[in-house]
């Protein structure tokens, strides 16, 4: 049986999500977080539909454009105080190092934190090993290829 050899993320890095229009996005590696988490300063549902802005505009990245879901789901998440917290939920994918990820991604406010993207274990398992001595190890392999 061929063993799979797994990539190594450090404590951030930058990803790309490319359904979304954004490259080079800081992200935090959470292993004590279950799911992924995208900063998300205005969000509503208007006829159904999940209409958001990503970021904010003292974010660099900020562009400011409108996102609309016709697909997502509201669920109870554990902040990192492990409180519940009602958030949107979206699908979307993900870009680590070559491989393009199917991800789920709650909304939520992340403005006072420094990454506006997390990464929990649920998309790290089975792919990823996770050096906290290191970081940017995925944006820097784009240099190499």
């Amino acid at each position: 049986m061929e063993e799979s050899v797994l990539k190594v993320l450090g404590r951030s890095d930058r990803v790309d999500l490319p359904e979304l229009g954004l490259e080079n996005i800081h992200a935090k590696i959470d292993t004590g977080a279950y799911t992924c988490s995208l900063h998300c300063s205005t969000a509503q549902v208007v006829n159904g539909v999940l209409a958001f802005t990503l970021l904010d505009e003292e974010h660099p990245e900020f562009t400011g454009r409108k996102y609309i879901f016709k697909k997502f789901d509201r669920r109870e998440i554990k902040n990192s105080f492990g409180e519940a917290e009602l958030r949107y939920v979206i699908k979307t994918k993900i870009k680590i190092f070559d491989q393009l990820i199917r991800a789920e991604f709650s909304l939520s406010n992340r403005g006072n934190l420094k990454f506006p993207v997390l990464l929990g274990r649920k998309i790290l398992r089975k792919r990823f090993l996770i050096d906290v001595a290191k970081k940017d190890l995925s944006f820097l392999s784009k240099g190499s290829l």
